[in-house]
């Protein structure tokens, strides 16, 4: 791996602040998250970088689709980093299957990076990766589980005080005479 010459702009002993966000397919499960989580994590902390945040979205919908998806897992991750380091995590991120997109964005230059505060630990890694559920995907497994909602049967028999819900009428169909 060749190393990437210093701009002459960088002052000494600063980093870049860049973050990027990738979107993963929606059926990714958590250890699919957390393998391409960990190959990222490696990928920034090998090269010299120091990751500074990271977070899972979670699964949301996309404004178009992206390579036939319309939902996507998102994660964030704010890091100091050379511009090298930023060139081999999307190409990584490029390799992969289960990512659809991805964005970095560098947010600033000449950070401290002694003075640059860390709000990242293991656990910050581990709830990275679990993705909760959206709201559409509960709705569904909902739905799958009981059949009969009896909870809105209880809502509707207290509001009008009939016993249960009211089953479709059938049409009232008036004959006109001639």
């Amino acid at each position: 791996m060749t190393t990437r010459l210093q701009s002459l702009r960088d002052a000494p002993n600063t980093a870049r602040e860049y973050e990027t966000i990738y979107v993963l397919r929606p059926n990714t499960t958590n250890e699919q998250v957390a393998e391409v989580n960990t190959r990222v994590k490696g990928i920034i902390e090998q090269m010299g970088g120091k990751i500074v945040k990271v977070d899972n979205w979670g699964k949301r919908r996309l404004a178009y689709e992206v390579a036939k998806e319309r939902k996507g897992i998102y994660l964030y991750w704010l890091y100091l980093a050379t511009p090298g380091i930023v060139e081999e995590a999307e190409r990584n991120l490029r390799m992969l299957d289960s990512v659809i997109r991805y964005l970095s964005v560098k947010v600033d230059d000449n950070v401290d990076v002694a003075a640059r505060p860390i709000e990242i630990d293991d656990t910050s890694f581990e709830k990275a990766a679990t993705t909760a559920a959206d709201e559409e995907d509960l709705f569904l497994s909902r739905g799958a589980e009981g059949g009969g909602d009896s909870e809105e049967e209880d809502e509707y028999a207290n509001y009008t005080g009939l016993p249960d819900a009211p089953e479709a009428a059938e049409p009232v169909v008036t004959e006109e005479k001639e």
